[in-house]
């Protein structure tokens, strides 16, 4: 690392991929074995909380002592450390051994800080995540050159406070959303016009209903920018769709949401940042005569119970929820349900109904003059959710039968539906395909032949 790297670094600020500490090694375990269970990182001994250079004493020495504590962490972690100027540079490379402890604890970066998780906690975060987040992994239809647009970029910069006179590559680089010139999953969902074309199932359904069922639907509309976007883009749309009361004090006039703006936009933000991604489903908001809905598929994360919501955080999404932390829409690390309840209570109505049914979270605000049993209410809700997800397998499963009348290889079909992960690919959709019957191979007595394809219906028909 040069210095101009060093200076472009400190810039961005303290994060998710970077410390900062004015001096000597106290908690630098604590640090290392953080980086290492999230994607890496930068620890810079020498730069005060502010962003100062204030240099480090003895760097022969400290770089001793650091890689004594390296080599004490259980698996011993490798990580690079260099002077640059004034400041010692301590760089901790993504790791494939995870999970990491130090002094038999295990720690995981959460936002700007370090926090230590209970050893059945992470191994479960890492097993059920594949060892690494879906948003950092690389997206490979996202291609540098043509889908990032000076206009969104601009608009990004603008967003995440980069500095003007900065390189998107250089601050993409240092934010963790482009390793090896290949933008990651979360990346794309805030660089993109469209996240559809990243993810397919990464838009937000939001429907009106009349009275309290799904019997007749008044409108629809789908939202399907970037991230950031679908957030402000959602808030309006319910905005628009429930009561707002004109109050008039003096001659001051105020328009007064049925509900309070804070916590619905705190629920969404929420469905948004923690939602599982590579689910099939998408977030989906549904707005009755008594009640709306904000459901976000993927249930809770790994090491998460619904006693622990509004008393820890683990992101589902780390490195998209960290990003959304630089840019103001998410206020608190883990605040999220605290502010939703704090919300209600000063506006006068009641907390959410939070519902967490297996593969589905959702809160339900009750409108004012709502008499709906939440029990009631949890079952129509667990009959809509079923109804979506199997109208949208449906059509999964309908467009993948259609491109296959000719037979397809694996990466065709893979790309026609818009999925880059192949391990998900092969274990969700194609080998249920196949021990269906709905899809059969071309060469089936070599299932896994370079040349292998598949197709649906009689062979001689798809020829």
């Amino acid at each position: 690392m040069n210095k101009k790297q060093l200076i472009d670094l400190i810039k961005l600020g303290e994060g998710f991929t970077v410390e900062f500490k004015k001096s000597g090694t106290s908690n630098i375990g604590r640090e290392l074995c953080a980086f290492a269970n999230a994607t890496g990182g930068f620890l810079l001994i020498g730069v005060s909380d502010s962003g100062d250079i204030v240099g480090a004493m003895d760097h022969n020495k400290l770089k001793s002592q650091i890689q004594s504590i390296a080599r004490s962490m259980e698996p011993p972690l490798v990580l690079d450390i260099e002077s640059v100027g004034k400041v010692l540079v301590v760089s901790v490379p993504a790791q494939n051994s995870k999970p990491y402890s130090f002094a038999g604890k295990f720690y995981l970066r959460d936002g700007a800080s370090s926090q230590q998780m209970s050893r059945d906690e992470i191994r479960e975060f890492f097993f059920k995540e594949g060892v690494i987040h879906f948003d950092e992994t690389p997206c490979e239809s996202f291609k540098l050159n043509s889908d990032l647009k000076p206009s969104n970029w601009t608009l990004f910069a603008k967003r995440a406070n980069i500095p003007e006179n900065m390189k998107p590559v250089t601050a993409l680089e240092n934010l963790h959303l482009l390793k090896n010139k290949k933008v990651s999953q979360a990346g794309a969902w805030l660089l993109c016009d469209d996240i559809t074309r990243f993810n397919i199932s990464g838009n937000v359904s939001c429907a009106l209903f009349m009275g309290n069922d799904k019997a007749r639907i008044l409108d629809r509309k789908d939202f399907s920018g970037d991230v950031y976007s679908m957030i402000d883009s959602v808030m309006t749309y319910i905005l628009t769709k429930i009561n707002t009361e004109l109050i008039i004090e003096k001659v001051k006039r105020e328009e007064r949401p049925e509900l309070p703006e804070e916590a619905l936009r705190e629920a969404v933000v929420n469905a948004l940042a923690h939602r599982d991604y590579r689910s099939t489903a998408n977030v989906q908001i549904y707005i009755f005569q008594d009640r709306v809905e904000i459901v976000s598929p993927g249930g809770l994360p790994a090491g998460m119970v619904k006693a622990d919501l509004g008393k820890k955080s683990i992101p589902r999404n780390p490195l998209l929820f960290s990003m959304l932390y630089r840019m103001n829409a998410v206020e608190h690390i883990g605040s999220g349900i605290n502010r939703i309840h704090r919300a209600c209570k000063d506006y006068g109505i009641k907390a959410p109904i939070v519902q967490v049914e297996g593969n589905w979270v959702s809160f339900i605000f009750l409108r004012p003059g709502s008499k709906k049993d939440p029990t009631i209410q949890g079952t129509m809700q667990g009959t809509m959710q079923d109804t979506m997800q199997a109208t949208m397998q449906a059509d999964r499963e309908k467009e993948i039968l259609d491109f296959c009348q000719t037979p397809r290889s694996r990466k065709e079909i893979q790309n026609h539906i818009k999925i880059s992960n192949r391990d998900y690919f092969r274990k969700e959709i194609l080998n249920p395909f196949i021990q269906k019957g709905l899809l059969k191979m071309t060469i089936p007595e070599k299932p896994r032949s370079p040349k292998q394809k598949y197709y649906s219906g009689n062979k001689e028909d798809s020829a």
